[in-house]
Parts: structure tokens; sequence; C-alpha cells
């Protein structure tokens, strides 16, 4: 399973973190890359891995999961190589709506900051898939709560239409309880790739 982090965030946030500590617990091979804040080099990183990992391992099949930015590259993963992929709050418009952060944005695990670019959006903007997204339910699952600030949450529903939707009232942009979906994400992960 690979784990695609957000916007300024890196392979040790929450979310990766639990997964992590779970996949530990439960003996299921787990990656969350620490990704480069340039669209074009996260992506690279992200196809070489799959890459690799499907030439040394080609069965089981690798699962994705994404969360923000993360979801948008995820969702452009599974489409490109036929994964599974489970987005959360998942970014379907990351060229427009990361926008917003032009100039200096900070990492959230050193606090150091980097320059976010007019290039990098335009590079989101060519790579943003078409929608709706033939994702279906046996592919891809939405969790999405409806208090998100940063994203609405409306974009990935209609983005999203066949895909299997949870979309929670409430919550934040960070997913308010992710923890309670661990062994749920797994159990979709398990039949996704069992055919």
């Amino acid at each position: 399973m690979i784990f695609i982090h957000g916007f300024g965030s890196n392979g040790f946030g929450s979310k990766a973190q639990a997964m992590r500590s779970y996949c530990r617990q439960h003996e299921v091979r787990f990656l969350a890359p620490s990704l480069s804040h340039i669209p074009t080099l996260a992506l690279q990183t992200l196809e070489e891995l799959i890459e690799q990992l499907g030439a040394l391992t080609p069965a089981p099949r690798l699962c994705l999961m994404g969360s923000s930015l993360g979801g948008f590259y995820a969702h452009i993963l599974a489409l490109k190589y036929d994964l599974p992929v489970v987005l959360i709050n998942p970014s379907m418009h990351a060229g427009s709506s990361l926008r917003r952060a032009l100039g200096r944005a900070v990492n959230y695990f050193d606090n150091s900051t980097y320059e976010w670019q007019e290039s990098y959006l335009a590079t989101l903007e060519q790579t943003e898939p078409a929608y709706p997204s033939p994702l279906n339910a046996s592919q891809c699952w939405l969790l999405a709560q409806t208090a998100d600030e940063l994203l609405d949450y409306r974009e990935a529903v209609e983005a999203l239409p066949e895909a299997r939707q949870t979309i929670e009232p409430g919550g934040d942009h960070g997913f308010v309880g992710f923890a309670r979906y661990l062994d749920d994400i797994m159990s979709f992960f398990r039949q996704a790739t069992a055919t």
C-alpha cells in the first residue's frame, strides 16, 4: 500500500502514521514517501515507485491512498496503472484550489519554507484527468467530510459519480476520526485485489 500525502505535508502526517501503525500490526507492506513539493518530481517519484514495486511483486496488487493533493495524485495514478484507491478529502482540481498558496509556503514537517510557483499550477492543470472519473465502486472509495475548510467536498462527489462514497457531515480537511475506517479500508483493498 502506498499513502500519498497532501500539500505541504509529508510521509509522517497523522493519517500516514495511523495507517503505518495499522499495517505494521497486520503485516501489510506500507509506504508513505515524503514527496517533493514540485508536482512533476512528485509524480515521477510515485510512478517509479509503482513501476518498481509492481515489477518486484506482481501479486498482490498495489493499492493507493491519497489525501488532499495526494488524492489528486492518487486518482491520476489509479487511472494510469489500474489500481484500487481510497481518496480522503481529495483535491479534484488541484491547479485551481492551490492557486491561493502561490508564493511562500511552509512544509509542516520542519517548518521550512519553499516557493509555490505558477508553473506548478500549470503542471497540475495539465495532468488533471477528465471528469467524471470512470473509476467505479470496486476500484475507488471516496471519504469526504462536508465541513472541509479548504476544499468543497461536492467537487469530489461530482467528479467520482461511480465510486463508493462515504460523505460525513461536519469534520474538517484533515478528516476527523480517520482511524475509525482503517479496518474498512483494509477490507476494501482486500476485495479490490481479490479479482
